[in-house]
């Protein structure tokens, strides 16, 4: 007999964390919850909504996911929005304010019937913030969930998001340094992997040797991976940078490995940057893979010796976790939720600079001994801590408070 997903995901979790899941949803039973996003494919936010409605369902509720559709200009302001959420200055020109609240207004009449009589709506980060100010008569308590680090905003862009935001009957952040002062209750919730997803089980070592042999990596190298998105924040130049101060003692190969997104239109401009840089070093494997690439992830992840996560700004940084569940230590920027990830010394590595990462990346090559026990420790952090069950619990606690009037702020326990 093929197991459901709750019993798929307790013999992962634990019986007690699914038995705990059921309790909380089972006087919310029926209830219909809406996700909206911008994208099904590329990024966090796609990754974890796939995994987090079928287990909601399995709970007894009713949900979906809805993504909004948008222009060309209207993705190149909310790229620009998210790049002034994280700190940097940019313009906001009028025409550009007027097509992104257009968009929002289009999608709200075409997403009028599955969002109008919600129990719950939880939108997702900035591009879809704007719909609830065309919802009046809404039924349901609307959520705006902040997947970005907004700890120090460009200070226009967030006065300018705020009045959107403002709207909404609670916020969701993923660490305390990123709140905002806003009107409403707010949470405290980081996101979460899926241990089932195909990025995150188990892998032959044959598939994993198969990766190797598809993208030419020397087996009898040392690998360092890091997987996110071709965009400036993740630092892909810095990665390139370290990697050639270790080189110089030490013989390795790099891989940066990542895909676009259909909400991100400088993706192409940063791809062509990071191969400009790898100037035809034939250990530095720059690879564009497609969104269903999965399972290659996964094989990288498990053959790297280290991964890295360099990134600038980071609101989580899910691939850190991902990582870390293979037994990886990682080597992360000093940065927003990879902070919750990384304890120094003990599952990983915090660094600033391209010098401190390669620093750390010498250390580790030559001690295998403490590559090792940090990445066995650094697996058994995301069980405790970062698993889509967590995740779900939260959220289910969440929507148990606002239906019962709650109006103070609520740290959900993690």
């Amino acid at each position: 007999m093929t197991p459901g997903i709750l019993e798929s995901y307790a013999a992962v979790a634990g019986e007690d964390v699914v038995d705990h899941l059921r309790q909380l949803a089972a006087p919310l039973a029926g209830t219909r919850v809406v996700h909206v996003s911008s994208t099904r494919e590329g990024g966090g936010v796609a990754e974890i909504l796939r995994k987090l409605i079928p287990l909601t369902r399995a709970l007894g509720l009713e949900a979906s996911w809805e993504v909004i559709a948008g222009t060309p200009d209207f993705y190149r302001f909310t790229k620009s929005l998210h790049n002034g959420l994280q700190g940097k200055g940019v313009p906001l020109p009028q025409n550009l304010l007027r097509e992104y609240e257009n968009v929002n207004a289009e999608n709200a009449e075409t997403l009028r019937g599955a969002l109008n009589d919600a129990d719950f709506v939880f939108v997702h980060d900035p591009q879809p913030a704007a719909l609830l100010s065309h919802f009046p008569d809404r039924k349901g308590r609307w959520i705006w969930r902040c997947h970005i680090d907004v700890q120090r905003p460009h200070r226009p862009t967030w006065r300018y998001l705020r009045q959107w935001v403002a709207l909404y009957d609670a916020s969701i952040f993923s660490l305390p340094e990123f709140v905002q002062p806003l009107p409403h209750p707010q949470f405290l919730v980081p996101p979460s992997i899926d241990p089932l997803s195909e990025k995150n089980i188990e892998l032959s070592p044959e598939e994993v040797a198969d990766v190797r042999t598809r993208f030419g990596l020397n087996p009898e190298l040392p690998l360092v991976v890091q997987v996110s998105r071709f965009d400036r924040f993740k630092d892909p130049l810095g990665v390139i940078a370290a990697y050639r101060l270790v080189k110089r003692h030490t013989r390795l190969q790099l891989v940066l490995a990542g895909g676009g997104a259909t909400d991100d239109p400088e993706g192409d401009a940063v791809l062509t940057e990071v191969r400009d840089a790898a100037q035809d070093d034939p250990d530095i494997h720059v690879l564009l893979l497609p969104p269903d690439a999965h399972r290659t992830v996964n094989a990288l992840q498990r053959a790297a010796d280290i991964v890295l996560q360099k990134s600038l700004r980071e609101g989580f940084g899910l691939t850190v976790a991902e990582a870390m569940w293979k037994g990886k230590p990682v080597i992360g920027g000093d940065t927003g939720g990879i902070r919750l990830q990384v304890i120094q010394h003990y599952t990983g590595f915090l660094v600033r600079t391209p010098e401190g990462a390669a620093l750390r990346m010498r250390y580790l090559l030559h001690r295998r001994d403490v590559l090792e026990s940090m990445g066995e420790r650094a697996r058994r952090f995301v069980w405790e801590n970062f698993l889509i069950t967590r995740h779900l619990r939260e959220y289910l606690a969440i929507m148990l408070g606002l239906r019962a009037g709650q109006t103070e702020w609520i740290e959900v326990g993690w």
